[in-house]
């Protein structure tokens, strides 16, 4: 049974989960169908990744009980605004398949986001959504949400793996009890990951690979890791890492691997400001 973690509202969430980003649409049906089979119950996926819809066809046909999973999406910038925010989670809902969301995250801190925060918060009251929070904040500017809602975000995504751990972040995030989520958990394989001399050797020791000893010091430092691959065997692959357990001397070796704390993009630089405000539609 996939090991959960407690979000700050009581809701229980899989520490280990299928990401769907830069999944096709055309795949995504026949990817999370794979996921669920092989064990997987949370999948994560956003409106601007144009594929709720096979997330949704996944859902209607696994033979799973909607119970037993827990599915997140995320509303994008061009939704911001609580009008339009709350109309697109409507729509989320309809391309899912689902009379609810189990996690709903603001996908950007861009746009009018105080207002797409408040149409979460309003979905939540009503039932459409069991858990809210944010991706991609800084610590600016979510010390300056938290400031000013009612609901406290009950996850953050971010980048965050052995090469971008997000120490200052999970600092700041202990207040309220929000839980991490990791995306690009295993550094999109760069910095040789796949390879890494140090996470390889750990691995031997566990007859693990350095990919699975990655994603392990994420899940037992309890942040929420959603790798993605199309592929069944890799999924698997991803699934054992949660079977074994790093030593505080292997965990204390890892982290010194940390490069860029707070991940490799710049949130404030304005050529990536505005391709995220114009991108995706």
């Amino acid at each position: 049974m996939m090991k959960s973690i407690k979000l700050n509202n009581g809701v229980e969430m899989p520490l280990l989960g299928y990401g769907v980003f830069q999944v096709k649409p055309n795949e995504a049906e026949r990817c999370v169908l794979d996921a669920i089979k092989t064990g997987y119950r949370l999948i994560d996926t956003a409106q601007a990744y144009f594929n709720e819809e096979g997330v949704g066809e996944a859902i209607a046909k696994c033979g799973v009980d909607r119970s037993e999973l827990f599915i997140t999406t995320k509303v994008w910038v061009s939704n911001s605004g609580e009008k339009k925010a709350y109309d697109s989670i409507l729509e989320s809902l309809r391309k899912l398949k689902t009379d609810y969301i189990d996690l709903l995250l603001i996908h950007q801190p861009f746009g009018d986001y105080y207002g797409t925060y408040r149409a979460m918060e309003q979905a939540l009251k009503e039932g459409r959504v069991r858990a809210i929070g944010v991706s991609n904040f800084r610590p600016d500017r979510w010390i300056d949400l938290v400031k000013h809602v009612d609901v406290k975000p009950s996850v953050i995504q971010l980048q965050t793996n052995v090469f971008s751990q997000q120490q200052e972040m999970r600092k700041l995030i202990e207040d309220t009890d929000t839980k991490l989520m990791a995306w690009a958990p295993m550094a999109e394989g760069q910095n040789n990951f796949f390879v890494h001399p140090l996470m390889t050797a750990i691995g031997k020791k566990y007859g693990k690979s350095a990919a699975q000893v990655g994603l392990r010091f994420l899940t037992q430092q309890d942040i929420i890791a959603i790798p993605k691959s199309t592929h069944v065997e890799r999924m698997q692959q991803n699934l054992e890492s949660m079977d074994f357990n790093l030593s505080s001397v292997d965990i204390d070796e890892i982290k010194k691997l940390n490069q860029t704390d707070g991940g490799n993009i710049n949130f404030t630089d304005p050529q990536f400001v505005n391709y995220i405000l114009t991108a995706f539609g």
